[in-house]
């Protein structure tokens, strides 16, 4: 799930041996974030609510768990160990802006084990998510722990002003200390739902400097790709209609001037594509994962945690998107080249580097040796411009609607108003045969008709019996007037008709 080469001995060692990170079992690091979120959490709602004071983002709080327990503490099976917390208050505000209730993060992230996640890239962090799905728990080097602090109160500004984004948005920030090894950890949102199978996951720079998949990444279940593979598989992109692609575009451009800003630069964009007519196909495979669902209908606790809601503006909602369909999860739909239906989850990852000393010298020095416009590494302007000339030209496009040209439009619609009219008057002028051929009829039965004709002249009060030729004219000139067509082959239309009354 993250890209970035980190500091750590994580070994992954055999298949059926525990994973380390610092020469500490995993299941002892799972055991004491529980341990340690539930003590913090819970006696953080004791304490008043208050706005958040620009010196909350410096305060670390500290509580030492002994395995034998204590009054404050309970016992447990772990090594001793010592919980701090980082800008408790700023986080608590953090998750209420989000919309996460102390009790709801408390029972995603303590009621049952913490899942270990297989890790997809080079870093060496250990990954876990909470059972619910909601929360990734990652592991974090000093330096990066240390930025995240200092960033803390751009990131509470930025929230602020826009909480609907695709950068992470992080729950909170704590360390383990245990045998002299720190252990820093961050929660924050999960990007791939695990109940939803992703055939296609990515891990875009904008780069093209050795962006493409190891040997030992593709021969993994679910591997990660890069930027290279992107551009051989998709080569003509992901489609999406006018106003998602317009949304989409505007929250990328927004996130990287926020990351320029506080110039972050090597971050990524995690891309997990699902294909819904491959996801048909493999729903009686399945069966088996379907007890999972079950806890569908309690997801989607945290407010703007899916890609869907990321990307849409404050006056709309993906309530109603995701309570239509469940089965897409917030994910945003798109279309392949090939025409394929798919749904799209994504964020930006790793955005805890920023441009020190030590990354200045690394782009000096490949820059030597390579193209320095190519590679990862570089001042946090010109990646965000690189960064987003990628997606915006690459990766993602817009569907153009298909337009008639006017020529055409015109031929079409002259040529379909002459049938029509031509249909109106044949109609017509054959009524008007068949009551000219009735009349002659009647008048050879009835020979006093002619005569009440005739003496119609000098008699206003009869209503002659054939139909009024002031009717018969107009009727006439409103067909003439509706097409061309006919002004040109029936002129002679209204002396028939007229002549035919008189007659």
């Amino acid at each position: 799930m993250s890209s970035a080469a980190e500091n750590g001995d994580a070994a992954p060692g055999k298949q059926n041996e525990e994973k380390t990170y610092k020469k500490t079992a995993s299941s002892a690091i799972k055991g004491a974030i529980q341990l340690g979120i539930g003590y913090t959490v819970g006696n953080l709602t004791s304490k008043p609510e208050r706005d958040v004071l620009m010196q909350d983002f410096y305060v670390v709080e500290s509580v030492f768990l002994p395995s034998e327990g204590s009054n404050l503490t309970p016992a447990h099976h772990y090594p001793d160990f010592r919980f701090k917390t980082y800008a408790p208050l700023a986080f608590r505000y953090f998750r209420e802006l989000f919309g996460i209730k102390p009790d709801d993060y408390l029972y995603s992230i303590c009621s049952e084990p913490l899942i270990e996640l297989s890790n997809p890239g080079a870093s060496g962090s250990l990954f876990f998510v909470t059972s619910d799905d909601e929360f990734i728990i990652k592991t974090v080097q000093h330096k990066e722990a240390e930025f995240l602090q200092k960033l803390l109160p751009g990131y509470y500004m930025n929230l602020n002003q826009n909480p609907r984004t695709l950068l992470p948005k992080f729950y909170g920030l704590y360390c383990m200390q245990s045998g002299g090894i720190n252990i820093r950890i961050v929660v924050m949102n999960n990007v791939l739902p695990r109940f939803m199978k992703m055939h296609f996951t990515y891990d875009l720079k904008g780069s093209t400097y050795k962006r493409r998949a190891s040997r030992k990444e593709r021969e993994k279940s679910n591997p990660t790709f890069k930027d290279l593979d992107f551009l051989q598989d998709m080569h003509e992109g992901l489609y999406f209609d006018t106003e998602t692609y317009n949304a989409l575009m505007k929250t990328l451009q927004r996130d990287c001037r926020v990351l320029e800003s506080f110039k972050i630069m090597d971050y990524s964009l995690l891309l997990g594509i699902h294909i819904l007519d491959h996801s048909l196909k493999e729903k009686e495979e399945e069966t088996s994962q379907n007890v999972p669902d079950a806890k569908r209908s309690g997801m989607q606790k945290v407010l703007y945690s899916t890609a869907m809601e990321s990307i849409q503006g404050p006056g709309k909602s993906a309530d109603g998107i995701i309570t239509e369909n469940p089965d897409t999860m917030g994910g945003i739909p798109a279309k392949s080249h090939k025409g394929e239906k798919l749904l799209l989850f994504m964020g930006i990852i790793d955005i805890l580097q920023s441009y020190r000393l030590m990354k200045k010298l690394e782009h000096s020095w490949k820059a030597l040796v390579y193209d320095g416009d190519t590679v990862s590494v570089h001042r946090p302007s010109f990646y965000a411009d690189r960064f987003l000339k990628f997606m915006n030209s690459r990766v993602f496009k817009k569907i153009q609607a298909l337009k008639a040209s006017p020529s055409k439009k015109r031929c079409n619609s002259i040529a379909a108003l002459k049938a029509t009219s031509q249909e109106i008057v044949s109609s017509i002028s054959q009524e008007w045969k068949d009551e000219k051929r009735d009349l002659l009829t009647e008048g050879q039965s009835f020979s006093s008709l002619d005569e009440e004709a005739l003496g119609s002249r000098h008699r206003p009060d009869l209503v002659p019996s054939t139909p009024s030729l002031f009717e018969a004219a107009s009727l006439a000139t409103t067909i003439s007037s509706s097409s061309l067509y006919v002004n040109e082959h029936y002129p002679h239309d209204r002396t028939t008709l007229y002549s035919n009354s008189k007659r």
